[in-house]
């Protein structure tokens, strides 16, 4: 396979090297160092139905370590990013995708850079579910002039309105029950951003990819995007048109202050493999007092245009709609169905202490997850969050279990309990 000349170590040590030596260069230069360090476990109950169960074990423990070390340099009109990142796991999930049980396991395994321009990561092993590696999460330069920003490197972007769901967001979106949405990872990419006197601004992305196959830099597998964000009185919009993998992408974002709530929502036209296919975002965020403690929620809509329109998730069904299966390989979609609805309170019961109940429904199964997240800042620095998940619903729905064939077969998952520990510095 054929991978760009750069080498993790190299780049890295030049970054690391580079940053203080360009800050003491000049007395309009600023530099900063500051990282985190986290430790997440995660428990997990299998039900005996579940073909998991049958690997002879009951529950799944996964631990994971991640380290991120920042270093960023600043001088006049420019500026350079980087993240050093480290992992080291033991997954007992992990270990259990590889019989490939379900195409949604494509979506599993540990991070690389296949896919991406420059191969900053070095694995030092992967041997079931032990996993260990190095990378380069952030790696840009970055030009700021008055009214112009370009950015050329590692990098992540985030767009669209969604709180939960987010198809207007094609680079790296979260899964919407992720617990930690700190960092998303970043992409090979050339950035600018134009800013307009009355306070529109267009912003335009390149992402180059490599084709899976061939390693080669390939058109079919980049993106080119361009959006307009602007305002009209008092509402926000987002105007989207986007070349992704092939595909054209066309998208639409609006967002207003009415009755003392935030609306927001964005539709999303895909030129996808079969055809024409929308989905849609649409919700409303409200904060208020109660009983003395600060709270704020959402409730959202979402049309996955690309899901199952009948709630079969079996692998056979599923290998008819290749358009879903390429986005959960990519991480760009997380919900098979069509129809879901989500919700979120976050209730400060302290200033160091909030408890956040959501729901993630799919409204067809119907099933549900119900997960409850408490975060507690134990000291400074320190952040401490622990998350219960119940998934809710019959055997052959997406949350209460997949159906892998007629013998009563179900891919499911019971209760889960996470847990991390974060130090920031």
């Amino acid at each position: 396979m054929c991978r760009a000349p750069v080498t993790l170590v190299a780049l890295a040590t030049l970054c690391v090297a580079l940053v203080p030596a360009w800050a003491r260069a000049g007395d309009d230069s600023l530099w900063s160092f500051g990282g985190h360090t986290k430790y997440q476990y995660l428990h997990t109950r299998i039900p005996g139905d579940s073909v998991l169960h049958g690997n002879g074990a009951d529950r799944l423990q996964d631990h994971n370590l991640d380290l991120r070390l920042k270093v960023s340099a600043r001088r006049g009109r420019w500026g350079l990013d980087t993240h050093l990142q480290f992992i080291a796991m033991h997954s007992d999930t992990l270990a259990g995708s590889g019989s490939a049980l379900s195409p949604l396991f494509a979506a599993m395994g540990v991070i690389n850079d296949e896919r991406r321009w420059f191969d900053l990561t070095h694995v030092f092993n992967n041997n079931g579910g032990n996993a260990s590696l190095l990378r380069l999460d952030r790696a840009s330069l970055a030009y700021t002039g008055n009214k112009t920003v370009l950015r050329f490197g590692r990098q992540a972007v985030s767009w669209g309105n969604g709180l939960l769901f987010t198809p207007m967001d094609i680079f790296n979106p979260f899964d919407p029950t992720a617990v930690d949405k700190e960092y998303k990872s970043g992409d090979d990419m050339l950035y600018g951003q134009y800013l307009q006197d009355n306070g529109n601004d267009l912003q335009a992305v390149v992402v180059v990819r490599r084709d899976l196959t061939s390693g080669d830099l390939e058109r079919d597998a980049s993106s080119i995007a361009v959006k307009y964000h602007g305002f009209r009185g008092g509402l926000e919009y987002d105007l989207l048109l986007s070349e992704h993998y092939s595909e054209r992408v066309l998208g639409l974002g609006l967002s207003t202050d009415l009755a003392g709530a935030v609306w927001r929502g964005d539709l999303v036209w895909n030129d996808a493999q079969k055809g024409s296919e929308f989905s849609v975002v649409a919700g409303a965020s409200y904060s208020g007092v109660l009983a003395g403690h600060n709270w704020s929620g959402f409730l959202e809509y979402f049309y996955n245009g690309f899901g199952q329109a009948d709630g079969a998730y079996s692998p056979a069904e599923l290998a008819d709609n290749p358009d879903l299966l390429n986005r959960v390989a990519r991480g760009e979609l997380y919900n098979l169905g069509r129809h879901y609805l989500g919700a979120s309170v976050t209730l400060e019961l302290t200033p160091l202490l909030t408890l956040t109940p959501n729901v993630f429904a799919n409204l067809e199964d119907p099933s549900a997850l119900i997960q409850v997240v408490l975060s507690w800042d134990v000291r400074e620095n320190f952040l401490l969050t622990g998350a219960l998940n119940v998934p809710l619903g019959p055997n052959g729905s997406e949350y209460g279990g997949i159906a892998l064939d007629q013998q009563g077969a179900y891919l499911s998952y019971g209760a889960s309990l996470f847990a991390q520990l974060a130090w920031y510095y």
